[in-house]
């Protein structure tokens, strides 16, 4: 099934081209089934490349899926047209009274900061609490992660001696995890930030697991089971060409940087990267996005009406025969 995203949004002309299936809200209302309803809070400065490449990955699920974009009120970007901003996406406080299958917030670049420090922190707790009864599931990536570590466990996030760029090798963990389905033992992943999270602050809650981690960058992914979040400190939603624009801007700003490791051919900045990730990025969110279908309610009006139990139970939404 195809994701449903406005007809003149930036991402679906790039995801046509590569043959993503992408569907018009007339022909999505004839199919008779209920889309799986995201929003994708983009706390990305370049937020038009942020959403082209997470429709990419929720678009390439067998699942119908309603993306709606969302941004904080309480902070305007800068580094996007406000045309865009006005024409495609929301305040969160106008969707507060919804309720959504799943939730994706994404970095930012503010890990530098302390988390009080950034202008949105408040907001942005606000919308962590409210996903506890409005959403099913939470997909937290790189800050966003460590955002919600730190506001639902106090778990805090670590300064580096410097960035951690360049493409690491990781190990699955936990390989009966449903949202690991399908993974190599071993596989690449994208790795660009300054701070990091310790196993050593992680094990002592029995509700969080690490599903996946690297010899070299740590932590990498880890399944919060009482709250239904996940928190990815990486990007395997990368495009092929993200860490070398990020290399060549931090070079230009005078940053002192090292060129991405296992990245570039013979780590040759002048050679063009190879995608080593793209199959196991569209697996993890396939998974998350199936895992969240099997068990959302299928009224999303029930969605958080059993917020109050610490473990949630596994409801299936019953098959295509009883709808």
């Amino acid at each position: 099934m195809p994701i449903n995203i406005p007809d003149d949004l930036p991402a679906r002309r790039v995801l046509e081209r590569e043959g993503v299936l992408v569907i018009g809200e007339h022909d999505a209302i004839r199919q008779d089934i209920r889309p799986m309803q995201i929003a994708l809070l983009n706390l990305m400065p370049e937020k038009i490349k942020t959403e082209t490449q997470i429709s990419r990955l929720v678009g390439s699920t067998p699942l119908q899926v309603e993306m709606t974009l969302l941004k904080a009120s309480s902070y305007t970007p800068t580094t996007t047209p406000s045309e865009h901003m006005l024409a495609f996406y929301k305040p969160w406080a106008a969707v507060a009274q919804e309720k959504f299958d799943g939730l994706i917030v994404t970095g930012a670049p503010v890990e530098e900061m302390a988390f009080e420090e950034v202008d949105y922190w408040t907001e942005l707790t606000e919308i962590f609490d409210w996903s506890n009864t409005n959403v099913s599931w939470v997909f937290n990536l790189c800050w966003a992660g460590q955002a919600a570590l730190y506001h639902f466990h106090g778990i805090p996030k670590c300064a580096m001696a410097r960035k951690l760029s360049g493409v690491y090798e990781h190990r699955v963990v936990t390989p009966n995890s449903e949202l690991l389905r399908g993974f190599a033992d071993r596989f690449q992943v994208p790795v660009s930030r300054y701070t990091e999270t310790r196993r050593a602050d992680i094990e002592p809650i029995p509700q969080l697991s690490i599903l996946a981690e690297s010899d070299v960058s740590g932590l990498c992914l880890i399944a919060d089971r009482a709250l239904n979040q996940v928190h990815m400190f990486n990007h395997l939603e990368y495009d092929t060409e993200t860490l070398a624009n990020e290399y060549r801007r931090d070079i230009k700003a005078g940053r002192d940087i090292a060129v991405p490791e296992n990245y570039f051919p013979e780590d040759d900045p002048r050679r063009p990267p190879v995608n080593s990730w793209r199959g196991h990025g569209h697996l993890l969110f396939s998974n998350w996005i199936n895992t969240m279908y099997q068990t959302a309610p299928f009224d999303i009006a029930e969605i958080g009406k059993d917020a109050s139990q610490p473990e949630p139970a596994l409801k299936a939404r019953g098959s295509a025969a009883a709808r």
